[in-house]
């Protein structure tokens, strides 16, 4: 097996972006996940400031492995929808201009049935999302969450090819009593990025809950291998919504990935 593209979400640091980009670079990571809502929004970046980020990546040595782009509303939502579709065609082709090919969002919940209002409005959505993202060059990837990854697939299933990609998260995943196994058997050949986050099920509470990486029931060697199978070459970016001291804990975590 080759070595992980090991990721960091910069967000996860809660640091300012050139702060949380050096941090990155020292922690050993190849690539970082920008927030495209809170730390570089596509309206306000120019031209010039957009190649003084590119040098300032290539200065560090870094890339772009995605873009994050979480709405308060999924894309079942009349609500704002508007907005929230051109929003996101900006996240895209921002992520285009930086080098990446991946924007993360939730697609909001998925209908128990392949029929009514709300099933036709996420398929018509992510179709028009799709069709935009072959034309800037990167595509919007579906974060996994509480939905069942088997409702994901039958959702991608439903879409013209290669509208839809997949963010893996297998934190979610357990965190929602998922299988992250099971999730990459159903979704494999879908999957465009990985959160690394681990998680384990509460039963006192009832939930799941975020661990740090390697302590929880996610078996990365496992999953790294399972991936392989499906000729994933993407990043391995570490997320950690919870962490006491962030920068410590995200460098053990990029630790553990690289002895994978």
């Amino acid at each position: 097996m080759s070595h992980l593209k090991i990721g960091i979400q910069l967000a996860s640091l809660r640091q300012p972006l050139k702060q949380a980009l050096q941090t990155a670079a020292r922690l050993g990571a190849r690539g970082v996940e920008i927030d495209a809502r809170t730390q570089l929004r596509p309206g306000e970046l120019t031209h010039t400031g957009l190649r003084q980020f590119r040098k300032l990546l290539e200065d560090l040595n870094l890339r772009v492995c995605a873009i994050g782009f979480p709405t308060r509303r999924g894309y079942n939502v009349r609500e704002d929808l508007d907005q929230r579709v051109e929003a996101t065609r900006q996240a895209m082709k921002l992520a285009f201009d930086l080098g990446a090919s991946v924007v993360v969002n939730s697609v909001g919940r998925i209908p128990s049935e392949a029929t009514g209002l709300e099933w036709d409005l996420l398929v018509q959505v992510l179709s028009d999302l799709g069709r935009y993202g072959q034309r800037v060059g990167a595509w919007l990837a579906a974060e996994t969450d509480a939905d069942d990854p088997a409702d994901l697939a039958r959702l991608i299933a439903a879409l013209p090819e290669g509208s839809l990609g997949v963010n893996l998260d297998p934190g979610n995943l357990i965190i929602h009593g998922h299988s992250a196994r099971a999730a990459v058997d159903c979704l494999g050949t879908h999957i465009m990025h990985v959160h690394a986050k681990d998680g384990v099920r509460d039963l006192a509470r009832g939930r799941g809950i975020e661990v740090p990486l390697g302590r929880g029931s996610v078996d990365f060697p496992e999953l790294a291998g399972k991936l392989e199978e499906h000729q994933y070459g993407g990043y391995f970016t570490v997320e950690r919504q919870n962490a006491d001291d962030p920068v410590r804990e995200i460098g053990l975590a990029v630790e553990y990935l690289s002895h994978l």
